[in-house]
């Protein structure tokens, strides 16, 4: 079975050209799957069926899985079925039957915009650690683009005369992004003052940021400094590097941009998924009003 299951993680590389963040997060809920098959008794594919895939899923709520990740999964093994009636290791889809987790829609969790100007003025633009974090964190605000995507960003992708950055996202999709003043002054001067001394002795790979080791910033290291940042000025809401994209497109929404717009920059293919952020700013209506209104809690 594990022996299938790494034929079809190589075809949803070579075939299907999916990113290694996609393929390691495929890897991991099927690896899963398959070590619970293992302690049911489940050797071959041929002896799995709908009470597994059932009872893989109830184990994973008992455990208290999001019905994101459960729905996640069950994408997954969808996909991995389809592949093992491709490669005619089995005749039929036992997943077909069964019930994909209802997602729980809840809105974003954003910064407010007091927030978010008091995390971007914590770090100290004098040394060189601390102008590319400040770089790193108002570009991120700036365009609201993925973590993964702006520790793969290059020197050559940054536009600093016409205030754009290039991004490749998902399935190798590029889209132009503009970046405010703001923005293109830190990035200005990260560039010209600190990013060479960032790179110490290793060779110059043309990365835009630069981390400890002297290499291409990663994302665990972006994660620890944007951590570091807001424990610094004690937010104490949960922040994640999406946390900043998620405020990025509220604010800008808040403020009168179109939907279609916000959904070009943050890269979706289907616009339901920028709607989600109308929620988040009918929420805040519904704050102020309560908080303003002399009748509201009468």
């Amino acid at each position: 079975m594990n022996k299938d299951l790494q034929s079809f993680i190589r075809f949803l590389s070579v075939e299907r050209g999916l990113s290694r963040n996609t393929l390691e997060s495929y890897e991991r809920d099927l690896q899963q799957f398959v070590a619970y098959m293992e302690q049911q008794g489940v050797t071959a594919w041929r002896d799995s069926g709908k009470t597994h895939i059932a009872g893989y899923l109830s184990k994973l709520k008992l455990l208290g899985r999001a019905s994101a990740t459960m729905s996640r999964t069950m994408v997954s093994i969808r996909a991995l079925y389809q592949y093992l009636i491709r490669e005619r290791i089995l005749e039929s889809d036992p997943s077909i039957t069964v019930e994909t987790p209802k997602l729980e829609k809840k809105p974003p969790k954003v910064l407010t915009i007091a927030e978010v100007e008091t995390l971007l003025e914590a770090p100290q633009p004098e040394s060189a650690g601390g102008a590319r974090d400040k770089a790193m964190l108002e570009l991120l605000y700036a365009t609201g683009i993925r973590v993964s995507e702006l520790t793969s960003l290059n020197i050559t992708d940054v536009n600093l005369d016409m205030g754009f950055i290039r991004c490749i996202g998902k399935a190798d999709k590029e889209r132009n992004i503009p970046i405010g003043s703001m923005s293109v002054r830190c990035l200005e001067s990260y560039l010209t003052k600190y990013r060479s001394k960032l790179l110490k002795k290793v060779a110059d790979e043309g990365a835009l940021f630069i981390g400890h080791l002297g290499t291409r910033m990663t994302r665990q290291g972006f994660w620890k400094i944007l951590k570091r940042y807001a424990l610094e000025v004690n937010i104490q809401k949960d922040i994640t590097p999406h946390t900043l994209r998620h405020s990025f497109a509220a604010h800008l929404i808040e403020n009168g941009a179109d939907l279609r717009s916000v959904q070009e920059m943050l890269g979706h293919s289907d616009i339901s998924t920028t709607q989600m952020y109308i929620q988040v700013t009918k929420l805040k209506m519904k704050e102020v009003y309560n908080r303003a209104h002399p009748r509201a809690n009468m």
